[in-house]
């Protein structure tokens, strides 16, 4: 059978996203935010940024109103956001990240960071630099992972 080039990477990108998480992961576990996942991330970035229902949050990440509700609960139980009620509507109750959660993404974006300092370190500055803009080329207009991301 032969190999596929195409198949290979796959791997390779996918290989590369789960050890960066899993080194992110382990380490906001040990600095008291077990229970982390790459979607956990991804929605809280969206809340940050106004997605503040979950209609909202599903259209930002491109998933179904029903992942986006599990999501927030998720979310939720974590500490990460809160739900308000609109001083506007009263029947619409709105999102909001906590301080747990604005913690949570400051430490993970600055262990994302270490990540990769030390990809730089290993393979050049330049080579690195020049990876991401062929990624972000061959990218664009893709929306980010949200629910297929899993652990």
């Amino acid at each position: 059978m032969e190999r596929s080039s195409g198949a290979e990477l796959a791997l390779l990108l996918l290989r590369g996203f789960r050890a960066m998480v899993d080194d992110v992961t382990r380490e906001l576990a040990n600095r008291g935010h077990a229970g982390v996942r790459p979607a956990d991330e991804f929605a809280l970035r969206a809340v940050d940024a106004g997605a503040d229902t979950a209609s909202e949050l599903a259209r930002r990440l491109s998933i179904t109103k029903q992942a986006a509700a599990q999501r927030i609960a998720v979310l939720q139980q974590l500490g990460y956001v809160d739900r308000e009620l609109d001083p506007n509507d009263a029947r619409r109750k709105r999102l909001q990240v906590t301080a747990r959660g604005h913690e949570m993404m400051t430490i993970g974006g600055a262990l994302l960071d270490d990540v990769r300092d030390r990809w730089a370190a290993e393979i050049g500055t330049p080579a690195l630099t020049a990876l991401e803009a062929h990624l972000a080329r061959l990218t664009e207009g893709t929306p980010p992972p949200a629910d297929d991301v899993r652990d």
